[in-house]
């Protein structure tokens, strides 16, 4: 499964990704914000890869390449989680600030709603990433909750403000 934007390619992850998912990853200030190991190393990634590389009917996970030199600059999905569907977004700290994330964030939103028929998406944000939740808010997300989330990268247990974007708010913001 492919999704296009103006700029990138998000499509399933394959073994050729690895060395950039671990250059990706492999950064405090990208993970202080996700729940993934820290260091990341090439057997964090090599799993990963392994058991994301095909959707199924609740689970999608894109790899975010640039359209021009098919680099992988970070990684998105969405994922059925506690009867909600969930997801997130991450971009190599070198591809940050330059509108990558909210153009993944719009086009996935368009999958969930137009391709997948879903009615609403639940993500969230650790209480200190403002960029995030400035894009969220941006896209029609609205803040429903708390919850705690065990950063590895941290070494501990972070507050998570949980939001959600239904369809109506997505297409009237």
């Amino acid at each position: 499964m492919i999704i296009e934007t103006e700029r990138l390619i998000l499509r399933n992850w394959n073994k050729k990704d690895i060395d950039e998912l671990v250059e990706g990853l492999n950064d405090y200030n990208v993970a202080k914000f996700l729940t993934i190991p820290y260091p990341y190393t090439k057997k964090d990634a090599c799993w990963f890869v392994k058991n994301r590389k095909k959707h199924n009917a609740n689970n999608y996970y894109f790899a975010i390449t640039l359209k021009d030199n098919k680099k992988v600059i970070g990684g998105t999905n969405i994922s059925l989680k506690d009867g909600k569907y969930k997801g997130g977004l991450w971009l190599n700290s070198k591809y940050a600030g330059k509108g990558y994330g909210t153009e993944v964030w719009q086009a996935r939103a368009k999958f969930a709603f137009e391709t997948l028929g879903l009615s609403e998406l639940e993500n969230g944000f650790y209480f200190d990433n403002e960029i995030s939740w400035k894009m969220q808010k941006k896209l029609g997300y609205k803040i429903v909750g708390e919850s705690r989330l065990f950063c590895p990268a941290r070494n501990e247990e972070v507050k998570e403000i949980v939001t959600k974007l239904t369809k109506e708010d997505f297409y009237n913001a």
